[in-house]
């Protein structure tokens, strides 16, 4: 029994994203089923903040998760996205060829933004594949091809883990920049990392840059179905509604790469430790979004199963993603909520030379600020 409920603690996603599915088919208020759960998560949430669970091990000190089970899971997301894409395209078929009698536009913005809100979730399932090395790894680069960025996988795995904590990682948000600014830093910063290892890689074989081996390329070709698809289907409003989907899902992506960094610094050659990540490890953030939350052991041992992952009492922002992010959509409510955690971490957490840089990058920001005492 135990191993069961183990195991199936973390099927939310693929529960609730096969009924956001049905409810576009339904239609009507039913396309809306997926904004629904994304709300109904927020509240669920807010209300489990002060409860937490450790990993589960059996006495004998082995994990009750099944590794074939949860990558199956993992593996069957990918057709479950697609399904995402498939699903609106034909109802944007529906519409730009039959008009209103088939669907209203009420539920066909319905179902865009619930494509879009689910699209972005695939975030947890392109992250940890990514660590895979076999054909996981090409698995991750498809999911996040159907949001437009399969150049996430490497620049994951080569540039945020390795450069984690200082100005070289793209993912991690410096001190006073919001939600909507690192968006858009994050994203540009990691497809440039991918572009350029390309063209190092491209260089040191004597070829051409534009080659049949370019992986920065081929990851973008990848999303060249879904864009045919969603022109086929719509036209202009296709390509509208392919571009708010990856557009959300896009902001969704980078919003945990926010929610998971903001603030923290490491110095430059210094090795990776807990108190380098922000954790998120409340009962529903951990089970919903597959331990991605843990973010302090993940980045020690990058290549631990999500599900064995566990509390290492680094810092920790003491709300789970919902409602953090909820709050990161306002830049002054966020900016006030992470004071008081900076400042904890700058005096329980930091070494000298951190809390130097963090100086120094207040002062560049405001001259008259001082790191609290």
């Amino acid at each position: 029994m135990r191993t069961f409920y183990v195991n199936a603690r973390y099927l939310i996603v693929p529960t609730m994203s096969l009924l956001a599915i049905v409810g576009i088919l339904i239609g009507g208020v039913y396309a809306w089923t997926g904004v629904f759960l994304f709300g109904l998560n927020t509240v669920i949430d807010t209300l489990t903040r002060n409860i937490h669970h450790r990993a589960d091990f059996a006495p004998d000190g082995n994990s009750y998760g099944i590794k074939r089970l949860q990558y199956s899971v993992m593996y069957f997301m990918l057709p479950v996205f697609i399904a995402f894409q498939i699903v609106l395209a034909w109802r944007l078929h529906q519409y730009t060829t039959d008009g209103t009698g088939a669907i209203s536009i009420t539920s066909l913005v319905g179902a865009t933004v619930s494509c879009a809100l689910w699209a972005g979730l695939g975030i947890i399932y392109g992250h940890e594949l990514s660590h895979n090395k076999k054909e996981g790894f090409l698995v991750s680069r498809l999911i996040m091809a159907l949001s437009g960025a399969s150049h996430f996988t490497y620049a994951h795995v080569y540039n945020h883990h390795l450069d984690l904590g200082h100005e070289d990682d793209p993912a991690t948000a410096p001190r006073g920049r919001n939600l909507y600014a690192h968006a858009w830093h994050s994203h540009m910063g990691q497809s440039n990392y991918s572009y350029d290892m390309e063209r190092e890689k491209a260089d040191r074989q004597n070829k051409h840059f534009l080659n049949l081996d370019n992986r920065w390329i081929i990851g973008y070709l990848y999303s060249l179905p879904s864009l045919v698809l969603f022109v086929w289907a719509g036209g202009l409003w296709g390509i509208a509604a392919i571009l708010i989907v990856w557009g959300v899902s896009n902001f969704l992506l980078e919003a945990l790469n926010f929610m998971g960094h903001y603030g923290l610094i490491r110095e430059h050659g210094k090795p990776v430790e807990h108190r380098h990540s922000w954790d998120n490890d409340n009962v529903f953030t951990s089970w919903f979004f597959i331990e991605i939350g843990r973010q302090c052991d993940h980045h020690v041992r990058g290549e631990t199963y999500f599900w064995e992952l566990d509390d290492v009492k680094g810092p920790n922002y003491g709300i789970g993603y919902f409602s953090l992010f909820v709050i990161t959509l306002f830049p002054n409510l966020f900016r006030k909520f992470v004071k008081k955690h900076l400042d904890n971490w700058d005096q329980n957490y930091a070494t000298d030379s951190e809390r130097e840089i963090a100086q120094r990058f207040l002062t560049n920001s405001n001259p008259e600020l001082q790191l609290s005492d």
